[in-house]
Parts: C-alpha cells; structure tokens; sequence
C-alpha cells in the first residue's frame, strides 16, 4: 500500500510538472534556444582560437626554416675555415630548430584536424540552431494566431449568435403584425357588406336574410292545413 501511494505521489508530481511545461512550452523554448545561441557562439569563438594558433605555427614555419637555412651556411663557412668549434655550436642550434620545426609541423597538422572536425560541428549546430529558430517564429506565429482568434471568435460569433436571434424574433413579430392587420382588414370588409346586405333586405331589395316571427307563423299554418 505504502509503495502504491508514493507511485501515485510520483505519478502526480511528474503530471503537474508536465502541465507545467505543457503551459509554458512556449517560453521553455525560447529560453532553451537562447542557452544553445550562447552555446553556439562559445564554440564559433573556439574555432576562431584554434585558427589562430594554427595561423601562429603556420607563420612559425618559415622563421624556422630562415633560421635553419642560415645557420646551415654558416656551419658549412666555419667548416671550411677549420673552425669546428663553432660549427659545432651551429650544428646543435640546427638540431634544436629542426625539433621546433617537427613539433611545430606536427601542431599545425593536428590543428587543421581539429579545425576541419569543429568547423564541420559548428556549421551543423547553426542549422539546427536556424531550423529551431525558424520553428520557434512559427510557433509564436501560430499562439499568437490562436489567441487573436480566440478574443475575436468568441464575441464575434456570440455576438452574431445573439443578432441572429434577435432578428428571428422581429421577423416573427413583423409577420404576426402583418397577419393580424390583414385580419382585420377581411374582418371590417366581410362587416361592412354584411350591413349594407341587411339594410338592403330590410328595405325589401331581395330575400331577407334571416326569418322573421311573421314569416315562421306563415310557415307553420301553411303545415296545418
């Protein structure tokens, strides 16, 4: 049971905290993307290092060679005036310069390399950092959108909503208006030929319109007879 519980304790902490992101996704990436532009400029400024030490071994190589070129001649001059002592001394300092000309070949070497290899990183770090950057504009784009068409949509469509009823129930009244007055209209014209009939009956132009005491008396006797 105690194992239960804090499974569940896990399990809710971890949902808030995705809710968390969830909500703030938005922010998260941005703040994400600014970390991996630091992080892009740091190693563009590394690779810049790097060149430059190997643009320093690569100026140092023609030094070296000077200097060796030079004090080749010189051993080779002080030979031939016998003096061994100081070819002796050349030929140490040339055994010196060709060691630095070595390691330095071999800097320069390894500092190409790495040139290569971290220009390769940087240039694929910069894409990605453009394609997320892109992607971020379309996602800031798209909340953006998604907010307007929220505060818009809603009143407007409640908005219209409410106007549409509003004048389904004018129309209604408008027609029940129209038909009581037409109504009333039949209903004074049926009247007024109804009196002018009965004033036309009553003074014996036609039938009259309805039996009189008289006339049922006539008709009851005429049975009788």
């Amino acid at each position: 049971m105690f194992n239960t519980v804090v499974t569940l304790i896990r399990g809710r902490s971890h949902d808030a905290a995705q809710a968390v992101a969830d909500a703030n996704a938005l922010s998260i990436l941005r703040q994400q993307l600014r970390d991996a532009a630091s992080g892009v400029e740091a190693a563009r400024r590394a690779v810049a290092v790097v060149m430059a030490y190997a643009e320093r071994e690569r100026k140092a190589l023609p030094r070296i060679g000077a200097q060796l070129a030079d004090l080749e001649a010189r051993a080779i001059a002080a030979l031939g005036q016998g003096r061994e002592d100081l070819a002796v001394e050349a030929a140490a300092a040339i055994a010196q310069l060709e060691a630095e000309r070595a390691t330095t070949e071999r800097a320069l070497a390894t500092y190409e390399i790495e040139i290569v290899r971290l220009r390769d990183e940087l240039g694929q770090a910069e894409a990605r950092l453009r394609d997320l950057q892109r992607g971020l504009q379309l996602a800031d784009a798209a909340q953006k959108s998604q907010t307007v068409r929220g505060v818009v949509s809603r009143p407007v469509t409640a908005s219209l909503a409410e106007a549409e009823a509003t004048l389904t129930r004018l129309q209604s009244r408008q027609f029940h208006a129209e038909a009581t007055a037409a109504a009333v209209v039949e209903l004074s014209a049926n009247q007024s030929a109804e009196a002018i009939s009965a004033r036309l009956a009553a003074a014996g132009c036609g039938p009259a319109l309805k039996p009189d005491a008289a006339a049922v008396l006539a008709r009851l006797k005429a049975k009788t007879e």
